[in-house]
């Protein structure tokens, strides 16, 4: 199932996992980076909710939306999914 995974978000795991240079890794660095993304997608979810219970349009909030939404995806995919090179990678680590 995670080959599965890896094969549909590979457009984002190769910017992140190419090269050859050295890296450091540590195991906190990935569980820090997928409890980014679960909290930037929390916000993402109220932003949501804020904005169907107000009598304005989900458009007034489209850019949050857009932006958090995409790095709360990158922090899942990276960090769930991802090699120790990635998640390096995601932390500038050498």
């Amino acid at each position: 199932m995670k080959n599965l995974f890896r094969t549909i978000f590979a457009p984002i795991l190769n910017i992140f996992e190419k090269g050859d240079e050295p890296y450091a890794h540590k195991p906190l660095n990935r569980k820090i980076l997928i409890v980014f993304g679960v909290m930037l997608s929390g916000l993402v979810a109220g932003i949501v909710a804020i904005s169907s219970q107000t009598d304005t349009s989900l458009m007034e909030y489209i850019i949050p939306v857009v932006v958090f939404g995409s790095v709360a995806l990158v922090a899942l995919v990276v960090g769930l999914l991802g090699t120790d090179r990635a998640v390096a990678k995601i932390w500038g680590g050498k």
